[in-house]
């Protein structure tokens, strides 16, 4: 794929996604503070080339991150998802039922944090 089609979906991905979350908590400007040229390469590949794939809706992809990230147990990254979720179009019924379904597969306790953490998003965006 031509690099700057590459460049523009990842900007368009990203914007997509990404929009409601402040910049302090956007894992590019995090890995751009210690290396500018691999955040360039991981945020292309990451939000250009996968996020970006027509495979399944945008929909889907965010809700099974949201999965994914529940059941390891990983809030932090777990709030970009969710914003990246409601950005998309998830409701956020959709959003708390896949959370509470991972609780058979990542306890009870991954859930708790996943809620907690979804509840701080909702909270953010003044829709709790």
């Amino acid at each position: 794929m031509d690099p700057k089609e590459i460049a523009k979906k990842t900007g368009q991905t990203a914007k997509l996604y990404f929009s409601t979350v402040k910049d302090e908590d956007k894992p590019y400007n995090l890995w751009k503070y210690f290396d500018k040229d691999l955040a360039k390469d991981m945020s292309l590949y990451i939000t250009g080339q996968m996020y970006s794939r027509k495979k399944i809706p945008h929909t889907t992809r965010q809700l099974v991150t949201v999965a994914a990230l529940t059941v390891l147990s990983k809030p932090e990254e777990l709030k970009l998802h969710i914003h990246g979720a409601l950005n998309v179009g998830c409701t956020k019924e959709e959003v708390a039922e896949v959370i509470f379904q991972t609780s058979i597969y990542g306890g009870v306790p991954s859930t708790n944090t996943a809620l907690a953490a979804f509840k701080e998003v909702l909270e953010e965006r003044g829709e709790e």
